[in-house]
């Protein structure tokens, strides 16, 4: 027997099984998975009514809402295409995403809807707005007086195969435009099996979204944590005072989010230690944490720390570092060196690094090569773009871009992105390395290490620092303490103190921009900065 693997089996399940249980918690408003199922057949018959068809594109420019999470569900009852769009572009980043993929109709929050004000009348393809919490200023389509003209019985859905695009993911381009990544059902089905076993999700779960479910689909959690009965928490506005509000009165035992977002969580914590006294787990990915955020989570809140990675090419978990039971015996300080690597491959996944000439690494701890990856979650490509796919995807893997290594235990460890690598008098330097013991320093908030022009030795590292609040720290002094810490020729040989470092809307820090930004301001001077 083959029974197709689509995602809408896993909301059939939760209403089934999980009826009159909560299943989402948005701001004053709860529903039950059965109340959710209705709201989906809702939304279906209104799509259907606007003339979407099947494979459609459909996309949403909103926060993390009731209303974002059952447009996945109820788009893919038509057997359309989700298109979730980041919340932090420019109106001119919609207005090529939006034509790119054709979209035939535009869900958009109201508070967000003066990004598409600029570019609304150059929309080529989209035939309806209609607005999440519209007030009295807009002309567009109310959701909630549209949504409830609809009938909620069950709607007549079209057949749907698992390689059908169920999603259209844009990624953020650093030149150019964004590629846009086509997602299958099969690609987050099998995605969702294989990470809610390495994440031992169970309808005992309360997940609080975090990461926003635009970001390759909230890592897939939209699929996972329903098809289990999970309830989910919806925050509009992820602040730390709000997250840990939400914690302690929902009971919130998993969170996933990057290490910007951890870090903003441990600041909270040292000036306002709110009392958690229940098991907690946090997910963390987008980029290699140090050492010290994993001792700090562990030790200080008493949380579960998971580093996952993954890519938005690969739906996108590929790799988790959780304890293997035959290293427990470990040291803790080395079982946490171990947790903030990427880890080891998901069940499902072939995740290798190579070398220049497609050779493994050695398991040394210092070689480095590509992380290139297999597996079912692997896209089905770029849309409308095959050069860069068959760039992205040789010989039957999925290149990722980013360089690792592998120690003597077979754990990968991400060391740079290739663009991020540092070559200094030809020796390769790891910027999340010096990040690492930047973050050490007591008076380090944030960090981020970029590579900078040197007359003698081609690149040196150069740090751009916030500071801790009411702390205070000079150049030399994070100069002196990374040559104690490290190499002296990994050493930062200059510090740009900033009082907010760049961020994607996960959180992740956008390197792009102070490399971008330092290199033109060399350009211009003429001269080498250190």
């Amino acid at each position: 027997m083959n029974v197709p693997l689509v995602l809408t089996q896993f909301l059939d399940r939760a209403v089934s099984l999980y009826g009159e249980k909560e299943a989402v918690y948005c701001g004053e408003r709860s529903f039950t998975y059965r109340q959710l199922g209705e709201r989906v057949n809702k939304l279906a018959h209104g799509l259907k009514e606007l003339g979407v068809n099947k494979n459609d594109r459909i996309a949403y420019l909103a926060p993390n809402s009731v209303e974002m999470l059952e447009g996945f569900y109820g788009v893919f009852l038509l057997g359309g295409v989700m298109v979730p769009l980041n919340i932090r572009l420019k109106p001119e980043d919609y207005l090529f995403i939006l034509n790119h993929s054709k979209s035939k109709v535009l869900f958009v929050d109201q508070e967000l809807y003066d990004l598409i004000l600029p570019i609304k009348e150059k929309l080529e393809t989209v035939e309806t707005i209609i607005v999440h919490y519209k007030d009295d200023g807009t002309k567009e389509i109310g959701y909630d007086e549209w949504l409830a003209s609809k009938e909620g019985k069950a709607f007549p859905r079209e057949e749907l195969h698992e390689d059908d695009i169920c999603s259209l993911l844009y990624t953020s381009g650093t030149t150019g435009h964004p590629k846009g990544v086509m997602l299958t059902h099969r690609n987050n089905y099998i995605h969702a099996l294989t990470t809610m076993h390495h994440l031992r999700v169970s309808d005992q779960d309360v997940l609080l979204h975090i990461l926003p479910m635009f970001h390759v689909n909230g890592w897939g959690s939209p699929f996972y944590y329903t098809a289990n009965g999970s309830t989910q928490i919806c925050l509009r506005k992820a602040t730390p005072e709000e997250i840990f509000k939400a914690v302690g009165k929902f009971k919130a035992s998993v969170m996933h989010m990057a290490p910007t977002v951890l870090n903003s969580l441990l600041q909270y914590y040292e000036q306002n230690i709110p009392q958690i006294n229940h098991k907690v787990r946090v997910v963390i990915a987008g980029s290699a944490p140090p050492p010290a955020f994993v001792t700090r989570v562990e030790r200080e809140l008493g949380w579960e720390f998971i580093q996952v990675y993954g890519m938005t090419e690969s739906s996108p978990l590929s790799t988790i570092s959780t304890i293997r039971s035959h290293l427990s015996d470990l040291p803790l300080n080395d079982q946490y060196r171990l947790k903030a690597k990427a880890g080891v491959s998901m069940i499902g996944c072939d995740v290798r690094v190579i070398n220049d000439s497609g050779q493994e690494v050695e398991k040394n701890g210092k070689e480095i090569g590509e992380v290139v990856t297999r597996s079912n979650g692997v896209m089905k490509g770029y849309w409308k773009n095959p050069e860069a796919t068959m760039e992205t995807i040789r010989n039957g893997w999925l290149h990722t871009g980013d360089m690792a290594t592998v120690d003597s235990y077979g754990t990968i460890d991400i060391v740079d992105r290739k663009k991020d690598i540092i070559i200094s008098g030809g020796e390769n330097i790891s910027s999340i390395e010096v990040e690492g013991v930047l973050y050490e320093h007591p008076s380090v908030l944030e960090a981020a290490v970029i590579a900078v022009p040197h007359e003698k030795w081609g690149e040196t590292p150069h740090a751009f620092v916030v500071v801790r609040s009411g702390h205070s720290v000079e150049e030399k002094d994070l100069i002196s303490f990374s040559r104690e810490k490290l190499a002296h020729f990994k050493a930062v040989t200059g510090v740009t103190f900033v009082k907010e470092l760049p961020k994607t809307a996960s959180g992740k820090i956008q390197k792009v921009h102070l490399r971008n930004d330092y290199w033109e301001s060399y350009g211009k001077s003429g001269r080498f900065v250190n």
